[in-house]
């Protein structure tokens, strides 16, 4: 069997949709459900289903029955959210964008805990963003001095974000959820990119609504 860090990157994007279903079932009150059954709700197959599970960790279905929805979701907790501990996790930039991102952060459980927000905006700079007091982007080393955040979420424009990237590597941010139009590549290897664009879900949508048969 393959151990979680052996998953590839589809297995990891699947993973969050399974949870989320598991998650519904649970507060449903089923106990049980068979990989054919999670199968039709993720538009996968069954032989898909179990070829995922098989990298996640000790899933076992039996036969008549299927697999436990408490053991599946405590197997996907540990992958998804670790031991409880929050990433400690910085915004940088707290325009509209910013701002709806961070009440997202800090409203949902999701294993990330917001602890500063950065602009250089004279009318967002001291101002506050749920909770969290914005600081001047000069400040930046500061307080990863102190603070050591370990992840950053950019909410700014393409050249901001390929400017300020290196700048946050350095500073020991080992990972971003990139809302920029800009496909963050950073050349680090022990940072993980998450580039996020809203766009191209609308033009996905639109393809198939425009190209139905």
């Amino acid at each position: 069997m393959n151990t979680p860090g052996k998953a590839s990157l589809p297995v990891i994007k699947r993973l969050p949709k399974y949870y989320r279903y598991l998650r519904t079932l649970k507060n449903d009150g089923i106990t049980s459900i068979s990989s054919r059954e999670l199968a039709a709700q993720m538009g996968t197959t069954a032989s898909q289903v179990r070829q995922d599970f098989n990298c996640i960790g000790d899933v076992n279905g039996r036969q008549g029955i299927g697999y436990s929805v408490e053991n599946l979701l405590s197997i996907l907790e540990h992958l998804l959210f670790g031991n409880g501990d929050l990433l400690p996790t910085i915004l940088i930039g707290c325009g509209r964008l910013g701002k709806a991102v961070s009440r997202f952060i800090t409203t949902d459980t999701n294993g990330y805990k917001l602890i500063a927000a950065f602009d250089n905006a004279p009318d967002e700079v001291g101002k506050e963003i749920n909770g969290i007091r914005i600081l001047h982007i000069d400040e930046l080393e500061a307080f990863c001095a102190e603070h050591h955040p370990e992840v950053a979420v950019l909410c700014l424009p393409r050249s901001g974000a390929e400017e300020i990237s290196g700048r946050l590597v350095a500073l020991g941010i080992q990972g971003f959820w990139n809302f920029s139009h800009y496909d963050l590549s950073v050349s680090y290897p022990d940072v993980v990119v998450e580039n996020v664009h809203l766009g191209d879900s609308l033009m996905s949508l639109g393809y198939r609504l425009r190209n139905q048969d």
